[in-house]
């Protein structure tokens, strides 16, 4: 039967999942792209389109489990009396409430979890509807909010032991060598295997509805999930061996990715001249151009008066001089000179972007009311630049330079400090791991998929009467 009555809840509820997923897109993405993206092992463009990609697939084939939990495991069916409407309504509220409450936090760059905030959402409209005792505030087969919350602090400290391990084991086998890059090349597989055992294992323990691994005994998981981690690990010394070998080893810049496919045949290639030889990417944080102007306060601490030391232009320190008038600045300042500076760069390049920072530099808007017909020629001229900055203003935006703080200010001097005292290691070594590191967010992406999917409840509830 169709609903027809309530298709206006549907309505409203749809637009507040487009909203928790704009809010998804601008906060927990990031947990699985940004450690890629900061270390310089994809690109900021790269890493969206390999994230849609993963979320959505995670979404797709695993989503339905979560979903579920979301749907049955905190309110049981029975609150609802089965009236469809009541259904649709309650969690029309928790999805408005959440998506609201994330909006605000991602506005003033609070830390938020979008899933938390739907569950607690859901169980507060539990709460209002049918009393606190009706909501499952225990484990409930690992679908109530016991269970649920009881992952918010196990996840942490067990990341945290995985994360240790590894990372110390390629210390001790790879970085503390004498020549670190051959055993970084050598022992790649064995670190895909470890990745790839892990990965598999997240994604097996979601029971994706469509292969029924949920339901399959121990010994089959265990089995899946190691046969797949070998798999991986005798690829990568099929192929991913001879790559970067000729790549990091010989430093062939004849050799492109695709030619990966070559295998073992790219160890018969000639060791290249001098000139021919590729350069590893530099995966430093802080990183100075050639005509860059490096402009230093070489004050100890933050509270300490700004004053002229280190200078290598005199126009340069003039023109921060008086942006930032000899005062103390706030996080929110430094931001605030660290956007202004990197627009000021995008609008002398061109392309749309540049084009419509320009329009909106150019045309402010003017005294008087918005109706006034010369506010409204403006108005007129300042809404498609809005819409082409917030399009594509995040495409352009300097992650590197954000994370190493605002080059001349105190922020940025401590910043400075902070990666000079941080151990290095070699170049060629991090271009190995870069791959390795990829395939870690892919997988991270698409279990987040499988999480985060939060309109499914909602258009479940719609159809399940």
């Amino acid at each position: 039967m169709v609903l027809s009555e309530y298709t206006y809840i549907f309505a409203i509820g749809t637009f507040f999942a487009m909203l928790d997923a704009y809010n998804n897109g601008a906060n927990d993405v990031a947990n699985a792209w940004a450690t890629s993206v900061s270390s310089r092992s994809i690109s900021y463009r790269q890493a969206m389109v390999f994230g849609t990609c993963f979320e959505l697939l995670g979404a797709i084939t695993v989503g339905a489990r979560t979903a579920d939990t979301i749907k049955n495991g905190i309110i049981p069916n029975s609150a609802f009396e089965g009236n469809a409407g009541v259904q649709m309504l309650a969690f029309t509220c928790a999805l408005a409430a959440a998506s609201s409450w994330v909006m605000w936090c991602t506005r003033h760059s609070a830390h938020v979890s979008s899933t938390y905030s739907l569950i607690s959402a859901v169980a507060g409209v539990g709460v209002a509807l049918a009393g606190a005792d009706k909501v499952q505030w225990g484990w409930n087969n690992g679908k109530g909010l016991g269970a649920i919350f009881a992952g918010l602090g196990m996840a942490p400290a067990i990341s945290a032991g995985f994360g240790a391990t590894i990372f110390m084991l390629i210390k001790l086998v790879v970085h503390l060598r004498k020549n670190p890059v051959p055993w970084a090349v050598w022992t790649s597989p064995f670190f895909f295997l470890i990745a790839g055992t892990i990965c598999t294992l997240s994604i097996v323990y979601k029971g994706s509805p469509n292969l029924g691994l949920g339901k399959k005994p121990a010994w089959y998981i265990a089995a899946v999930t190691m046969g797949t981690g070998g798999g991986l690990a005798i690829l990568a010394a099929i192929f991913f061996v001879p790559f970067v070998h000729a790549r990091i080893i010989k430093r062939d810049a004849s050799v492109k990715w695709y030619m990966f496919i070559q295998g073992p045949l790219l160890f018969r290639r000639p060791w290249p001249q001098d000139s021919e030889r590729a350069v590893v990417p530099n995966y430093a944080v802080v990183q100075h151009d050639e005509d860059e102007t490096v402009v230093d306060f070489a004050s100890s601490e933050t509270d300490v008066p700004i004053s002229k030391q280190v200078v290598d232009n005199e126009k340069a320190f003039d023109q921060i001089a008086r942006e930032i008038s000899g005062k103390q600045l706030t996080t929110k300042e430094l931001n605030e000179l660290s956007e202004k500076r990197m627009n000021e760069k995008l609008m002398k390049g061109k392309g749309p972007l540049a084009w419509a920072l320009r329009t909106l530099r150019d045309n402010p808007m003017g005294a008087g009311q918005i109706y006034e017909f010369h506010n409204m020629k403006i108005v007129a001229k300042r809404i498609p630049a809005y819409v082409v900055c917030g399009a594509l203003y995040g495409l352009h935006y300097d992650i590197h330079a954000a994370q190493s703080g605002t080059a001349g200010t105190p922020e940025g001097a401590r910043m400075a400090r902070v990666y000079e005292h941080a151990p290095k290691y070699s170049d060629e070594v991090e271009h190995s791991y870069s791959f390795v590191q990829v395939l870690t967010a892919c997988t991270a992406s698409f279990a987040h998929g499988a999480n985060d999917i939060v309109s499914q409840p909602i258009s479940q509830s719609l159809y399940k009467h």
